[in-house]
């Protein structure tokens, strides 16, 4: 991992937190083969597994209304908080597959199992890659047989390469965090460019770390910082059918995180940032993106700014206006009047890098040639202040987007040729 890891303004690193070079935390060993998913001989299946016997677990996953067949069977029958291995393929999603997708997801969680001599309900399973496409499993015996075989604690890199279908670059880190008990390990790696939002996205996330927490910590944590990260990110405004965000730690450092304590704040202060980084490396990923935009709307209303803040990170105006390095204030305008139609006018403000365009629905003055030098930046932020008449009723929200392209046309025109 290079030093720049935390390379946004919007993903500042923790004082406390320094780049732990490559390799898992302790207790965790990963590894990748070929199981013949996607043909030719292709890395397409990733193993991550915990020998911690008292690992604990935490997990989120899609809020689609077409699940796929692994997110199913995590929910349903893994154990609570006692996930102790992943297994992970790319090339196909197994999703809108019907019972025989069900019976290929059980086949990698039990043939998974019996390798490692683990309960099959302690393996999760993820798929990313085609919708609709029956899951091969000829292969599969071979190739779990193959990953474990190769497991390993500096695995982490295969691990992740295995999971990555259009991603244009690996998304992935390993950590040092600083806490009073001591100093633990948190890595995670994780794959998406598109079908980006709004419940995180076409994405695969798996964070490890060998501090030791209690499952409702682990719980909330990552709960919070899924909110803060995934949630808010948006390449296309599609939601998918595979997102999965699993967090396991083996408590092999021998550091416990206490509950309310602070190690409790300084871990998950870590967590945040890990994981608002990552959010933001899918963003910038986002299919041939060039530029990734951040909005900020401030309102009187929750369900309002949050409405305003989605319409304006999917618009298409937006966000080839975002490639362009156009700085056409007006389609901001239009996303927001789309989002919240009236018969009276709107009196909102807007800003693009600091610099004030509209103040109360009305342009006002600006120098046009400092917009365009901040607009052809890589990473542009949006502000959007709507009416609030009760100061102590003041809500804002955020959501980070990548610019629409050429290049995102032509992957998703041949995506399945």
């Amino acid at each position: 991992m290079s030093h720049d890891f935390f390379a946004s303004r919007w993903a500042q690193r923790p004082a406390h937190v320094t780049d732990g070079g490559h390799g898992l935390p302790a207790g965790f060993r990963a590894a990748a083969a070929a199981a013949g998913i996607k043909g030719d001989g292709a890395i397409d299946l990733g193993l991550l597994v915990c020998d911690a016997e008292d690992a604990v677990s935490a997990a989120r996953y899609t809020r689609s209304g077409v699940l796929a067949a692994p997110v199913l069977v995590c929910r349903d029958e893994t154990i609570p908080n006692g996930i102790r291995a992943v297994v992970a393929n790319s090339g196909n999603a197994n999703a809108a597959t019907g019972r025989a997708g069900i019976e290929a997801a059980r086949a990698m969680q039990e043939i998974t199992a019996q390798a490692l001599d683990a309960e099959p309900g302690a393996v999760a399973v993820a798929s990313t890659g085609v919708i609709g496409a029956p899951l091969p499993t000829a292969g599969l015996q071979a190739g779990i047989a193959d990953a474990v075989a190769a497991l390993d604690a500096g695995g982490d890199e295969d691990f992740n390469e295995a999971i990555m279908t259009t991603d244009a670059f690996a998304k992935r880190a390993s950590l040092d965090v600083r806490l009073a008990s001591g100093t633990v390990r948190l890595s995670a790696q994780a794959k998406g460019a598109g079908m980006i939002e709004p419940a995180f996205a076409t994405m695969l996330c798996f964070v490890q770390t060998d501090a030791a927490l209690e499952p409702e910590t682990a719980e909330l944590l990552l709960s919070v910082c899924v909110k803060r990260s995934f949630d808010r990110i948006s390449v296309d405004g599609q939601l998918s059918t595979n997102d999965t965000v699993i967090l396991i730690c083996s408590g092999a450092s021998g550091v416990r995180v206490a509950p309310e304590s602070e190690d409790e704040l300084r871990f998950g202060e870590a967590l945040d940032a890990l994981l608002r980084m990552l959010a933001i490396m899918i963003v910038r990923d986002g299919e041939g993106s060039k530029r990734i935009g951040r909005v900020v709307v401030r309102g009187a209303s929750g369900e309002v700014v949050e409405r305003c803040a989605r319409s304006i990170a999917n618009s298409p105006l937006v966000k080839t206006a975002l490639h362009g390095a156009d700085p056409n204030w007006g389609r901001i305008a239009q996303a927001v009047g789309q989002a919240l139609p009236g018969s009276a006018p709107l009196m909102l403000d807007i800003a693009i890098e600091g610099i004030a365009v509209c103040a109360g629905g009305v342009a006002v003055p600006y120098d046009r040639d400092a917009l365009n030098v901040a607009a052809a930046g890589l990473e542009i932020e949006y502000e959007v202040g709507l009416p609030i008449s009760d100061p102590t009723q003041r809500f804002e929200t955020e959501v980070l987007f990548s610019d629409l392209g050429h290049e995102y046309v032509t992957i998703n025109a041949e995506y399945t040729t």
